[in-house]
Order: structure tokens, then C-alpha cells, then sequence
């Protein structure tokens, strides 16, 4: 089926762009299974189709403030002391080890939202909404440019008063630190983590028919075709036939270098350029 819509509809879709059933593929079943899993990642890590934006809501215990807030409340929770020995002097480093362990299918993390803004926008009578009652029933004859220009400065002021959380994360430790004073988090409050979370194939069926996994899976078989075939280089068969396994080898390769050539052109999220 052109169209494949699961594990093993993939695979055979790769066997029959390299010829089968009128040509045998020396590839095992198994090696095709670990070369599935690792098109797989690439395109879970690195296309713009296999991940997807969640914001996820964690609640704060309170075991997660006692950790936070360790030698603060004379405890010794979440951390630890590293040493280092130079010059005839021992130097001691604390690292507090507080954090989020985050589910496996996260690879990355945006930005984790506020818990509490500051007086600047907090409760009824703050300034941004006193602001727009009193302007509401004049946007006829105000100038709607020095309101832009006013509510930019009150966010310069929120953004001096009250920082984004500073946090750190990676995707193969999948631990989320948050580096924020825990003395201010109550239990019960809630961090909002926008993130990428990948698409699973099996929840999703429509990734195994993506252009790119059919692609990719295809290049990489035919490597591992000709890998197979390699030591068999100049083996005369009957009637003739002279197998060749390092021209399949190559020709594999040279596929999959142009497939990772296209990749930040075609199939990645562009980066985001630095301002400074």
C-alpha cells in the first residue's frame, strides 16, 4: 500500500521501493526495526511535523517548596556539594538539585508563565485596567497612539519588577530546574510550562505516511543493504552475477546526504535570529 499506515505498513514500503518481491533485500527484520527507530527520532528531534506545542499544568507540592527552599530553612534538601582540590586548597560548590522530572515525550521547553504578576497589574484597582475603564468610552478622540505607547511602558515596568522565570532544561536528562526564589511559591500554586511534546506513530498513524519517514527509512535500508553486502564484494554467483554491495552502500549514503542537506531548508523550524 502506497500509503502506509503502521509499523510494519512502513517497512514493507521501504522493501518494495528497493525492489521487493523482484529483487531480495538482505536486510534482516530486526535491522529494520532499529533503522524505523532511529528515522523515527531524527524526525521526532528535528521535523517541524513531529512535535507538537502543550502547555502543561503542574501543581507545586509541598515537598517541591522544601526542596526549593533547602539550606534557607536551615535543611539540607535538594542539595549537593561538589569539591574541587588546587593548589593545595579544597574549594566546596553547592548545587540545589530541585526539579521537575518531565515526561520522556518532551524535547523542549519555551517558557514557564508567572505564578503572580505585580502590583503594576495586580488586583482590580491596578493600573492597566483603571487605564482602559477611563479610556473606553473615548477611543473616538484619543490618541490610540500614546495608549500603545503607555501600555508598552507598563510592560517595561512589569518586565523590570517581575522577571520570567529563569529556568533549564534538557532533553536528555528530562529534568526541568527551575531557578526561581521558592520562598514565594505556596503549595497548591501551579507552574504553566509551554513545551514541544513529539507525536507518538502510534497514536498518530498518519506519521507513518509523512514524505520525510518514507524517505528517510528507504535511504537508510539501502545503507544497511549495501553495509550487508560489503564482505560479499567480488563474490561470483551462478551464472554470472557479481554482487556489488559497495555501490548500493553509497548510493544509500549519497541519499541520505542529501536528505540531511534539506533538512534546516525543507523540514526544520527556522532559528530564531539574535538580537543584541
Amino acid at each position: 500500500m502506497a500509503q502506509p499506515s503502521s509499523r510494519q505498513g512502513l517497512i514493507d514500503y521501504a522493501k518494495r521501493q528497493l525492489g521487493y518481491p523482484v529483487l531480495e533485500i538482505n536486510v534482516a527484520d530486526e535491522q529494520f526495526q532499529d533503522l524505523l527507530d532511529d528515522t523515527v527520532q531524527i524526525f521526532q528531534e528535528r521535523h517541524f511535523d513531529g512535535i507538537e506545542r502543550m502547555y502543561l499544568k503542574y501543581k507545586i507540592t509541598e515537598d517541591d517548596v522544601k526542596r526549593g527552599r533547602a539550606r534557607g530553612a536551615g535543611e539540607s534538601l535538594g542539595i549537593t556539594t561538589t569539591s574541587a582540590t588546587g593548589a593545595g586548597t579544597t574549594f566546596n560548590f553547592e548545587e540545589n538539585t530541585n526539579f521537575l522530572q518531565m515526561p520522556p515525550s518532551v524535547v523542549g521547553v519555551n517558557q514557564i508563565f508567572k505564578i503572580r504578576s505585580d502590583t503594576v497589574y495586580d488586583g482590580l484597582f491596578n493600573i492597566k485596567y483603571q487605564l482602559f475603564l477611563n479610556d473606553l468610552y473615548q477611543f473616538g478622540s484619543i490618541d490610540l497612539l500614546q495608549y500603545s505607547m503607555v501600555q508598552t511602558y507598563l510592560e517595561d515596568i512589569t518586565f523590570l519588577l517581575n522577571p520570567d522565570m529563569r529556568y533549564r532544561f534538557n532533553i536528555r536528562q528530562d529534568r526541568l530546574y527551575i531557578d526561581t526564589d521558592w520562598a514565594t511559591t505556596t503549595a497548591g500554586d501551579y507552574f504553566v510550562i509551554d513545551c514541544f511534546r513529539i507525536l507518538d506513530p502510534e497514536d498518530f498513524p498518519r506519521v507513518w505516511n509523512d514524505p520525510f519517514i518514507k524517505r528517510y527509512l528507504t535511504a537508510l535500508a539501502k545503507k544497511q543493504w549495501g553495509q550487508n553486502l560489503i564482505k560479499f564484494q567480488g563474490v561470483q554467483l551462478p551464472g554470472g552475477v557479481q554482487l556489488n554491495g559497495r555501490e548500493i552502500y553509497e548510493d544509500g549514503q549519497r541519499e541520505l546526504d542529501e536528505i540531511r542537506s534539506k533538512m534546516s531548508a525543507d523540514y526544520e523550524m527556522p532559528p530564531l535570529d539574535v538580537v543584541g
